[in-house]
């Protein structure tokens, strides 16, 4: 028996600072979906940016048009029953929101990581620039995360691997009744006591 919401589509949106991690967890949750039979299609910030935002920069008015166009393309995606993952910084509150209400299957991810974590994994150096004053109007540095309040799913990547992050979210979109329990998922998706 399937819970009311599983087989709909909806939108899995991950928010987190550079280098937290979504991008990574997303790539190990669409296969996860993919083995349930699930249609997905992710939707990744830089990937995004270099087609249908190619024409923005980073200050706050183009990161929430970014972040317009991205909600769009979720709504069309979820509402025929396709789940978008969004894997987007989307470092303000008001755009998150805003996300929230365009898109009615929604689910919020907060990919919680320490900036000096973030820091440690950046591989391309961004946080080293930004600091130096190279980059402008990095999340983190010199532009505000406003870390989300209510999120559906919260991911301590400091506790988990993206393996086990990505189990932690299926698990939970199944007690959240956005997935049908799956035989294999029982006691698979434990989580760290700081994490509930």
């Amino acid at each position: 028996m399937e819970p009311e919401q599983a087989g709909k589509g909806f939108c899995l949106w991950l928010t987190g600072l550079p280098c937290s991690g979504k991008t990574t967890i997303s790539h190990e949750l669409a296969p996860r979906l993919v083995d349930r039979g699930r249609r997905i299609e992710l939707l990744d910030g830089d990937e995004v940016r270099r087609g249908l935002s190619s024409d923005l920069g980073f200050d706050r008015s183009s990161r929430e048009q970014h972040a317009k166009r991205v909600t769009f393309v979720a709504k069309l995606l979820a509402r025929n029953g396709v789940i978008p993952i969004v894997a987007l910084i989307s470092p303000y509150a008001s755009s998150r929101a805003q996300a929230r209400q365009e898109v009615s299957q929604f689910v919020e991810v907060y990919i919680r990581t320490p900036v000096e974590v973030c820091e440690q994994r950046d591989v391309k150096g961004l946080y080293k620039r930004a600091r130096a004053g190279e980059i402008h109007e990095f999340t983190g540095v010199d532009d505000p995360y406003e870390v989300p309040l209510r999120p559906e799913i919260t991911v301590d990547t400091t506790r988990m691997t993206p393996a086990e992050s990505a189990d932690y979210v299926l698990g939970e979109l199944e007690r959240l009744g956005w997935l049908a329990p799956s035989p294999q998922s029982s006691g698979r998706h434990t989580l760290p006591s700081a994490n509930r």
